[in-house]
């Protein structure tokens, strides 16, 4: 049997299915799929770990992700996770969402992805010339529903786009000493919602694509 060197986590099967059918002859790596949102990847990526996190080299986190507006980010490009941050964990007041500061109910809101595992992705897409966006992601259990919103995250955290389980993927990788990966392209703007305008099959298939040549270079990498 196979070791595994790197699991590849999506949050649906809808994203993981064109990763899965690329990488279908490549060795060193296993599919799981987590659900949606971080209560959910949370639990599936812990039990996943506990049963033989030593097996596991590296976490690599793929999906869409929707874009802030300005931030140099469009539909369909890819974005690589510098550091991921709980963005609606705290306190409601409108669209914005105000941190705890009481030091009795704080918890940990943001976590970094710079590591080797990082680094030597980015070396990689940088060599084989493929574009893209190296920067702050901001996880939410509600999908922004309208720009203002947006902006908000965007501002308070210099963020470039949100989804809704990498912050949780992020945490358990560093609970269990584990590097992790955060690659996405982008389905759609966040602005005031209009899913006419996203583009979510083709989206999956960037990142499916930028996977299919990802994954094998890191295993060549691999000691």
């Amino acid at each position: 049997m196979v070791m595994v060197l790197f699991l590849i986590t999506a949050a649906t099967e809808m994203e993981m299915a064109p990763i899965r059918q690329r990488l279908a002859n490549c060795q060193g790596v296993e599919f799981l799929v987590t659900g949606v949102g971080m209560v959910e990847a949370m639990l599936v990526l812990v039990r996943r770990l506990n049963l033989s996190a030593a097996t596991i080299s590296g976490v690599v986190n793929l999906g869409v992700a929707g874009a802030y507006v300005d931030t140099g980010v469009q539909i369909l490009d890819l974005c690589l996770a510098k550091r991921e941050v709980i963005g609606d964990l705290g306190i409601s007041d409108g669209e914005q969402v105000i941190p705890f500061t009481n030091a009795a109910i704080k918890s940990p809101r943001e976590f970094s992805l710079q590591n080797p595992l990082q680094a030597r992705a980015t070396s990689i897409l940088d060599d084989q010339e493929i574009m893209h966006h190296t920067g702050i992601f901001v996880t939410v259990n509600a999908v922004s529903g309208s720009e203002s919103r947006g902006l908000f995250f965007r501002d308070r955290y210099l963020a470039i786009c949100e989804n809704m389980e990498g912050a949780a993927i992020a945490r358990a990788c560093a609970a269990f000493g584990i590097d992790c990966l955060e690659l996405r392209s982008v389905s759609n703007m966040v602005e005031d919602r209009n899913p006419a305008q996203w583009r979510l099959a083709e989206a999956i298939n960037v990142c499916a694509d930028a996977a299919a040549q990802l994954i094998p270079a890191l295993l060549e990498l691999q000691p």
